[in-house]
Formats: structure tokens, sequence, C-alpha cells
């Protein structure tokens, strides 16, 4: 049998890097341009990625190209072995943000994009130029290996839970936040003032991150829910926070929402931010991370930017 080390010494892992720029750009002479080759060499790295995976990976339709299923799964999968060898061969140099190519590969809600998005990429515009930001946004489903997960990422913005509770995961607290009660301005229980839990009781309700069956005691605000002793109508439910509001506006409908995303929203859409009753637990979001990172000059100065960002807000 061939020894797996054999097969990897094999491999060109140029190939790496052209595989992530041809399944993040989805165009062959845009991603030649953002690994610094020509468009007939990057066709050619195309070709033989091809043939590895006997898959056409980029399909030709009306407009450009497209992903097939196993591009699909293979780009979350070359995102975090791209990412885990930058840090491998960066690890014991200096780390200068203002000429760096690094990658930083990040797991978070779209919440925590809402509330740090646009700081964040702000800072990297003016201190790392050249630095790329890869976002990905939570699914439940990472969760289940967290600790493998996060090793091959830089980072990930959540608010601690059991299963955060590993010896090779580091963390510090970035922002905290408080629930709040959304609902539509026109909505007469809104003009009644704070709801009691018996009044929530009585409404539908949008819930994100609530699975088809079963009640995902695991998602933040169903830990809430559970805490404040409610078992909602569940009218909407929706794989965002971002879309919470959205799906509340116009409706007779509620929702537990993060107060610093409903001050954003609320006016544009029309909506009455109101008190929670009961006690639900403050939020506290925390940036987590492998402790295989501790001693990387380029992680630490992200960790460092992302609490003095946090800081601000």
């Amino acid at each position: 049998m061939r020894h797996p080390t054999a097969h990897l010494a094999n491999l060109d892992l140029n190939l790496l890097v052209t595989l992530r720029e041809l399944l993040r750009e989805r165009n062959v002479t845009r991603a030649a341009a953002r690994i610094g080759v020509t468009q007939p060499a990057a066709s050619a790295s195309l070709s033989r990625l091809r043939r590895h995976f006997d898959d056409e990976l980029l399909a030709r339709r009306a407009g450009g190209y497209v992903l097939t299923p196993l591009a699909t799964q293979l780009a979350d999968q070359v995102e975090g072995v791209c990412a885990a060898a930058e840090r491998l061969f960066g690890t014991g140099h200096g780390f200068d943000p203002a000429s760096s190519r690094r990658g930083f590969t990040l797991l978070v809600a779209d919440y925590t994009v809402a509330v740090l998005g646009s700081s964040l990429s702000a800072a990297l515009a003016e201190r790392a130029p050249g630095v790329d930001l890869h976002l990905r946004l939570v699914r439940e489903a990472f969760a289940a290996d967290i600790g493998e997960t996060i090793r091959l990422i830089d980072g990930m913005v959540a608010p601690p839970a059991a299963r955060f509770d590993l010896p090779e995961l580091r963390s510090v607290e970035l922002f905290s936040d408080r629930w709040v009660c959304v609902m539509d301005a026109a909505n007469p229980v809104a003009g009644q003032g704070p709801p009691t839990l018996e009044t929530l009781a009585r409404m539908p309700w949008v819930v994100p991150f609530q699975p088809d069956r079963g009640f995902a005691a695991s998602a933040p605000m169903t830990r809430q829910l559970t805490r404040l002793g409610l078992e909602p109508e569940m009218r909407v439910r929706v794989e965002s926070y971002l879309a919470v509001p959205h799906l509340v506006t116009g409706t007779d409908r509620v929702a537990l929402m993060q107060e610093r995303l409903a001050d954003q929203v609320a006016e544009r859409l029309g909506l009455r931010v109101l008190e929670c009753p009961g006690e639900p637990a403050p939020i506290r979001e925390r940036l987590w991370w492998h402790a295989d990172l501790d001693g990387d000059p380029a992680h630490r100065w992200l960790r460092e930017t992302l609490v003095e960002l946090a800081a601000a807000l």
C-alpha cells in the first residue's frame, strides 16, 4: 500500500492556492490575477485539478461558471487547509500588517457582522490593506466538533457554551449585549408597553436557528426562551439573525433580538423595541481560537485588533 506521505509529496501544493481562488472567483481570469499568474497558467491548473478530482469543478452556465456539488463541498475545506498552511509557514516570523499578504478566516454569526463587520473591514483596509478576510457564517452543524473546526480557522466569535469547554480552546471577551422584544409599531400589543410572559406565550413568533423538529436548546435565542419558560408558537423559522426583524415588520409576530442589532434596524423597519420580561441572560460575545495560535504574531495582532474595535463600540 502506498504511504499517505508519499502521495502528499507527489502533489503540487501550489494547486491548493489556485483551487481556493478558482472557487472564490468562479472565473479563471480573475483567479489568475489574484494569484499573480497568466490566464493560460490558471487554465492549465484548472485542467489538472479537474483530472485529479475527476470533476468539472467549475461548470459553464449562461453568464458564467457555477460550482459543481463537489466544488461546493471543497470550498470550505480548501479555505481551512490554506489558512492552516499560512499559519504553519508564518510561525516564528514577525508580522507587519502593512505589508502582509496573510489571510484570516473567522467563523461568525451574521449578527456579529452587523455589530463588528464595518469597523473590522475599515481597520483592515487602513492598517493591513494586503490582508484577506474570509468570514464564514455560523451553521449549527459546525458545533458538532468545534475542536476540530476551530483548528482549521483563525477563530470564532460566539457566546460561551458548554461545548466550548475544551482544554485546547482559548477565548477573550469582545462585547456584551442584551435581549429585547421587537414587534411591529402598529401592533396593538406594542402600544401597551413591555409585554408580560403571559402575553408573549400567546403571540406568534419568529425564531432563528430552530430545526424542523425538536427544540434546539443549543441555539442562543432558544436557550433564552427556555430560561423564560416559553414554548412559543413558532410561525416563522429562519437561519439568520439579520432576517428576523424583516419577518416581524408588518405582522402581529414577536421576536427576541439582540439590542445592538434591533437598534440598527427598528426605525427603518417600523419596529418597536421593548423590554423583555423575566430575566434573560446577558449576551457576552467572545473570540475563540485554538491554543496552537497563541504564539503566532499575526494572530496576536488580529486578537488585539478585534478587542480594540469591540472596546470602541
